[in-house]
């Protein structure tokens, strides 16, 4: 029988070893050097001074966490105008941000989900819904998506391209071949050769502060307690959060707490057993009533989570929860509790206090934003987290515990601590 340091160690190597370069990558970086040494064209027209173009075709979390840098470059440059360039997934959530003019979007290669692929696109008036790039053969697709791409966006004339997730070599090459003059981003191969302005990470900053760091040369030097992260609600968001809650006969005077136990990945899952002894203890101690929250997708795993709870006071509005109307449901429960994802961090925008149940990827860099007595991460003690991969097979999980070790236990305790502080602070 394997013991749990071997397991650790086990991991640890295959880590390692998918964590190296490989041949492929190294020579994908020979041949970005090689392009970043060819000459573009340029638009017959000057960039519009004070216009910049944010590439970030992450999904919700790693998009929220780019945000208090984003409201600090707009509030520093009240003249300038920002174009967020982004993937459908994304775009109503930039789009909720006044310091955003406009958003743009893109079918960014490796970001596509299964479940967003099919969602309607955001997008700036005069810019395509779909680019056709299906003739082209698959391995082509990516760089001819991206001279289409360069083609259109020539016509925004931005000043500033920001490559805002640190190792995006297809957005510093996009704003590259796209003729923007001024392009920043992170001094890592692939994205370096691109960059007129390369702003070295540190692997120890939360992601919040990294992002700041881009923008830092407009702002000046930001504090943690000058970036907060926010979400902007509208009357709208609240009037549909409460007309939901009505037409599942959630009492406005009831206390809630909110449980999102889906997560992107199938190794940063919970045990749906130890969600149900969770919402059990807690629905009882507080007399509440438990809300699931999630995409239409993750309805099978709610339900299974319901049939194993004791306590019959439990809702699912799986797939019935716009992002804004989401927000606004979290905003009006007591306490939101998940595994690492978006949602959590749109829980903490919200302001309500969170629990966060954390696997291979590391909290250091993308936990909570905010008062760690508020928004508690707890993980697993084995050797070889955070390993800092996600996408490890499903049919692999049973040698990768490190959210399956933490006991409901651990979580109903760090419940009653982020609910003490929020009620006493």
């Amino acid at each position: 029988m394997v013991t749990y340091a071997e397991l650790a160690e086990r991991n640890r190597r295959l880590s390692a070893e998918r964590h190296a370069l490989t041949r492929q990558a190294e020579w994908r970086f020979r041949l970005l050097n090689w392009a970043a040494r060819i000459p573009v064209p340029r638009s017959a027209q000057a960039p519009i001074r004070g216009r910049f173009l944010l590439i970030r075709p992450d999904h919700l979390g790693d998009v929220l966490l780019s945000t208090p840098a984003i409201r600090a470059l707009g509030r520093s440059q009240p003249r300038a105008q920002l174009f967020a360039l982004s993937g459908s997934w994304s775009a109503a959530l930039l789009a909720a941000y006044d310091e955003i003019e406009r958003v743009l979007t893109l079918p960014f290669p490796g970001f596509v989900r299964s479940d967003t692929a099919g969602s309607p696109p955001h997008v700036a008036e005069g810019w395509p819904a779909r680019l056709t790039v299906e003739r082209y053969r698959d391995y082509a697709r990516p760089y001819a998506l991206l001279w289409h791409s360069a083609r259109m966006l020539r016509a925004l004339r931005a000043e500033t391209a920001i490559i805002m997730r640190p190792d995006h070599w297809w957005g510093a090459l996009l704003a590259y071949v796209t003729g923007i003059p001024v392009r920043v981003g992170y001094d890592l191969p692939g994205v370096r050769p691109f960059l007129t302005h390369a702003v070295t990470p540190i692997s120890t900053d939360h992601a919040v502060r990294q992002s700041l760091r881009l923008v830092e040369r407009w702002t000046g030097p930001i504090t943690d307690q000058a970036a907060t992260l926010t979400y902007p609600l509208d009357d709208a968001d609240v009037a549909e959060a409460e007309a939901l809650l009505l037409r599942h006969n959630v009492s406005p005077t009831v206390e809630r707490i909110a449980i999102h136990p889906g997560a992107g990945t199938a190794i940063k899952r919970w045990p749906s057993l130890h969600w149900a002894k969770v919402a059990d203890t807690l629905a009882a101690r507080w007399q509440a009533v438990v809300i699931f929250t999630g995409s239409a997708a993750e309805q099978e795993e709610i339900g299974h989570i319901r049939r194993q709870m004791t306590q019959p006071n439990s809702i699912s509005l799986a797939g019935e929860t716009p992002l804004g109307t989401l927000a606004a449901l979290y905003q009006r429960t007591r306490l939101v509790l998940g595994v690492d994802s978006g949602p959590l961090h749109l829980a903490v925008a919200a302001g309500v206090p969170t629990v966060h149940l954390y696997g291979p990827a590391d909290p250091v860099t993308f936990g909570p934003w905010g008062d760690p007595a508020r928004h508690i991460v707890l993980s697993s003690e084995i050797g070889c987290r955070p390993c800092r991969l996600l996408d490890w097979p499903a049919a692999d999980a049973i040698n990768h515990p490190c959210v399956r070790d933490i006991t409901p236990q651990a979580v109903i305790a760090a419940a009653l601590r982020a609910d003490q502080v929020s009620q006493t602070g």
